[in-house]
């Protein structure tokens, strides 16, 4: 049977493909809201990946494993004219394409991007997967629903009740120790929650420096900025929020 006969690319259309695709796209979509609801938590706790990261790799993973589980759709339903494994090759891409996402994500201190575009590369290599083996209108789709989730998932973060993160960096005078208590409770006034797990402490020619995150509101960054300058022996301090 010719590759390009007229025949085989309307099967690509037909009622029983276009079925395939839309059970295909259901998956997508109930694994799209159910992996940034998982997300939505991990971001109001203040963690790197929030709903978006969360709802690409969930609504990649149920993408390629229903995938798998149509085999018979398969390039127009004449998978066993192929010479080799598909399912080997579709291996080798997600493992491949893991190292290239893991490029992109970058740490800097306590503060950690790329998250997102690691998750949305991933999902590029599950859409070039869907057309390569003719689900064609479920690649379509899971583009829309990445293109608009990395959009309006991002408003919508910012439109629910969220707590930011700061990440913290206070440098004290040489000799001076402060008690840990006493700092933590500075930030407790101004409403903040520290996330005593980040605590990180270095000493350079006897100056300590304290490193952690702290979960709270971006409003109240300037008082917290005016509370931390009265603190007995502070040299410097920088906030910088993660949101």
């Amino acid at each position: 049977m010719p590759l390009l006969d007229v025949n085989t690319l309307r099967t690509y259309w037909s009622p029983s493909y276009l079925s395939a695709n839309a059970f295909v796209l259901l998956n997508l979509l109930g694994a799209l809201l159910l992996g940034m609801l998982v997300g939505y938590e991990r971001a109001f706790r203040g963690r790197a990946a929030g709903a978006r990261t969360y709802g690409l790799v969930c609504m990649t993973s149920a993408g390629l494993t229903v995938l798998v589980g149509l085999p018979s759709y398969w390039y127009g339903g004449h998978a066993t004219v192929t010479g080799g494994d598909p399912t080997r090759v579709i291996q080798g891409i997600i493992t491949g394409i893991g190292f290239l996402g893991a490029g992109v994500i970058m740490r800097d201190g306590l503060h950690v991007s790329g998250l997102t575009t690691a998750a949305s590369i991933w999902t590029a290599s599950a859409i070039g997967i869907l057309v390569g083996v003719g689900f064609y209108g479920a690649a379509i789709m899971l583009t829309l629903m990445s293109v608009l989730s990395m959009e309006w998932v991002r408003r919508l973060e910012q439109w629910l009740p969220a707590r930011s993160t700061l990440r913290v960096e206070l440098t004290f005078e040489a000799g001076q120790v402060p008690e840990q208590g006493t700092l933590y409770a500075v930030f407790e006034k101004q409403g903040c929650t520290v996330a005593s797990e980040t605590l990180c402490l270095s000493q350079v020619n006897g100056q300590r420096t304290w490193h952690f995150n702290v979960l709270g509101s971006a409003a109240s960054t300037p008082e917290l900025a005016c509370a931390l300058s009265h603190l007995d022996g502070l040299l410097g301090f920088n906030l910088t929020s993660n949101k």
